[in-house]
């Protein structure tokens, strides 16, 4: 399978200040760039265990006796380190999103530029399908994905007429959802809008966010003390959670500060919000929104 280089490899990947003989996590495999990275800087001694729920992504598996690829959702790290006895790791690597070869493949239905089924599934194992939420949704879910994970204001326009045109025919392709809400696609916005609308749906098929949260929670429990997390995202709904939690261990609200006004968080930052170089967005379009924060646990 064709994937794209890795958003910034070198930076991730240090970011996780890797011993040799360490046990390490790269929860979103896909093409295997950020996975062979890690290898290549582990000695003879050192593990590494990935996770990929896309089948086609299970293609790219390394031969390499200290790699062992899980194809199951990262949601459930924890479970499944403890089924191949590993309770604490070193350092855990997650680049969030849909991968480059999820958007090149027009039957996956996540790109804007081709038409394609209305899927949408990280994995195929998944129920609930792009075409469930355009087809089954009524207009106060459709209005509520809309608004927290398009952030579009015109939401509840855009939830009536979903639900006024597929009373007359399902809505079964992106093609279909597309010439459903043209009067929402100004020409000079279309594509940015566009986004906006499968980024929602995308978020709502996969969970994307109740995902985030649950893996987010369990790295603290599996992480060593001064083992490190590097995680890059690409919308604001991702980093908003990601830095929180790093800041303060939560994803709303403070810490109970003590009768001194101190309150203990679990993680220390590391450095500070890493963005591509304008070279690397030349040369991957995807990383121009990626931003890479990384945190050592306390």
């Amino acid at each position: 399978m064709e994937y794209h280089n890795p958003v910034l490899l070198k930076e991730t990947v240090d970011g996780l200040n890797i011993k040799p003989d360490g046990v390490y996590v790269d929860v979103t495999f896909g093409g295997g760039g950020h996975s062979k990275e890690i290898l290549s800087r582990l000695g003879p001694n050192g593990k590494l265990f990935a996770f990929d729920q896309d089948e086609d992504a299970w293609e790219n598996a390394l031969a390499d006796e200290r790699f062992t690829l899980i194809k199951e959702n990262f949601r459930y790290i924890k479970n499944f380190l403890r089924f191949y006895g590993i309770r604490k790791v070193d350092g855990i690597l997650a680049d969030l999103g849909v991968s480059s070869h999820q958007f090149d493949v027009p039957e996956r239905g996540f790109s804007t530029r081709f038409d394609g089924e209305l899927d949408m599934r990280m994995s195929k194992k998944n129920e609930i399908s792009a075409y469930t939420v355009v087809n089954e949704y009524d207009d106060k879910d459709l209005r509520r994905i809309f608004l927290e994970y398009g952030e579009l204001k015109n939401a509840p326009a855009l939830a009536r007429t979903i639900i006024e045109a597929r009373e007359k025919e399902s809505i079964v392709n992106t093609e279909d959802l597309k010439q459903v809400l043209s009067r929402f696609l100004p020409a000079h916005k279309a594509n940015k809008i566009l986004a906006q609308i499968y980024q929602a749906i995308r978020i709502e098929v996969n969970q994307e966010m109740e995902v985030l949260k649950e893996f987010l929670q369990q790295s603290l429990e599996v992480l060593n003390e001064e083992g490190r997390l590097s995680v890059i995202s690409y919308h604001s709904l991702e980093d908003r959670l990601v830095k929180r939690f790093m800041k303060n261990g939560m994803f709303e609200g403070e810490p109970e500060r003590d009768m001194f006004g101190r309150f203990e968080v679990p993680f220390k930052l590391i450095g500070k919000l890493i963005v591509p170089t304008e070279e690397e967005i030349k040369i991957n379009n995807r990383a121009r929104s990626a931003k890479l924060r990384i945190a050592e646990k306390r």
